[in-house]
């Protein structure tokens, strides 16, 4: 299993950002996906998570209206799309499968 996370960087306060997470060596169509976060001194928190089929998503109440994930099982691919991107979502966000994580990307929202 291999999932490697894309998009992050720096980006001013209300400005947007689209992550992305490449999937490979599992059949990624069969498996629900989740974003996940973690910032200086706090523990890692679900952002957002949608079904094998993406027909169902849930989000976190911080990001719900802000950010959407969705994904193209043609692409073996999870993206998270932020936008009105605030400082408190300064934080490495992580893709997720059940028992894998990705390796992490950065994001800063500062101006």
């Amino acid at each position: 299993v291999q999932l490697v996370e894309s998009g992050g960087g720096l980006v001013q306060p209300g400005g947007s950002l689209r992550l992305s997470c490449a999937a490979s060596g599992f059949t990624f169509r069969r498996y629900d996906m989740s974003w996940h976060r973690q910032a200086p001194g706090k523990e890692r928190e679900l952002v957002a998570s949608i079904t094998s089929d993406g027909g169902s998503t849930n989000y976190a109440d911080s990001v719900k209206g802000r950010f959407t994930i969705s994904r193209d099982n043609g692409k073996n691919t999870v993206y998270l799309q932020m936008n009105s991107l605030k400082p408190e979502d300064t934080a490495v966000y992580y893709c997720y499968r059940f028992g894998s994580w990705g390796q992490g990307t950065q994001v800063i929202v500062s101006s």
